[in-house]
């Protein structure tokens, strides 16, 4: 029996690639055949529900992430927490207990640890909401998680796991959870799409998507994921370099959405555009994608009644 979904990371290294208008449209294709949850993970800004059409995210609730609490009765005023707290949260003053700011804290329990008398407790804070609600399109429905942060917070990691978690919740009596990741490379965005089956790079023919998507390719390939690419806007500028990094990286696929007005004509009305025109061609290069996930998809399913 399946125990977990298959997961697929969506990513673009860079922002303004396009992975959300990849991955909005992917979950309402792969929704015809699957049961969906896409998980949107970009908790600095997320808006896959804006792509999707809708008014709002679903019902809020909190983003719980851990804070530490010092208890004044155990404290010395050592300064081991300080000391190894790499983020400069907690601020010692000379014959004073920690102070300990909420917005630089990463949340990674090293002061608990570190602390020899247990004067630190592990309490929470909230970092942000979480929001969860069911989509329909006119060729199928899925179901939505969204992270959001809280506007000013300085450490997107434990929010973007805890959704991660969340999604994973949501997904278990599932076929596929599709995580939309947020820009950049950095810890957070590993965090987003480990465990994932494969990793689709969403990138543009320019010098910066170039160089963003070798980033984004280094860690699926530390990570032992295989890995294909989407080349949006595919037309706007030569693509030899992109195709050079997919070969060094051993890329299994490469897909190319050509710029066109049809996307920016859906961007603009929210729609997904292959529920508004599927005969376009980016709607048929998104056909083919989600036909090369189903067959994948369909093997695992195989391998796994197999055992």
């Amino acid at each position: 029996m399946r125990k977990m979904p298959f997961i697929i990371g969506v990513s673009g290294g860079k922002g303004g690639t396009g992975k959300s208008f990849v991955v909005t449209n992917l979950a309402a294709l792969l929704s015809q055949r699957f049961k969906v949850v896409l998980a949107d993970i970009d908790v600095e800004a997320p808006n896959d529900f804006l792509l999707l059409g809708l008014e709002d995210p679903g019902k809020p609730e909190d983003i719980r992430s851990f804070f530490p609490i010092v208890d004044y009765k155990k404290c010395t005023a050592c300064g081991a927490c300080a000391k190894v707290c790499d983020n400069g949260a907690i601020v010692m003053t000379k014959g004073k207990p920690p102070m300990i700011m909420p917005r630089l804290c990463s949340g990674c329990k090293a002061c608990i640890y570190a602390c020899p008398y247990d004067a630190i407790l592990p309490g929470e804070r909230v970092t942000g909401k979480l929001f969860a609600r069911d989509v329909s399109t006119r060729i199928g429905s899925f179901r939505l998680v969204t992270g959001m942060l809280k506007e000013g917070e300085e450490h997107t990691p434990p929010a973007v796991v805890y959704v991660k978690r969340r999604a994973l919740e949501e997904a278990k009596d599932k076929d596929i959870l599709i995580i939309d990741t947020g820009a950049g490379s950095g810890s957070s965005i590993a965090a987003a799409f480990q465990e994932s089956k494969i990793l689709i790079a969403v990138t543009e023919p320019t010098p910066l998507g170039a160089h963003d998507l070798e980033a984004i390719l280094e860690i699926a390939r530390g990570s032992g994921m295989r890995s294909w690419i989407v080349i949006n806007r595919s037309g706007i500028g030569p693509e030899d370099e992109l195709l050079e990094i997919a070969k060094e990286y051993n890329v299994e696929k490469v897909f190319r959405i050509p710029y066109s007005k049809e996307v920016v004509l859906s961007y603009a009305r929210g729609k997904v555009i292959v529920v508004e025109n599927p005969n376009s061609e980016p709607a048929k290069v998104l056909g083919k994608i989600a036909e090369e996930i189903s067959m994948l998809i369909m093997r695992s399913f195989v391998g796994v009644r197999g055992h």
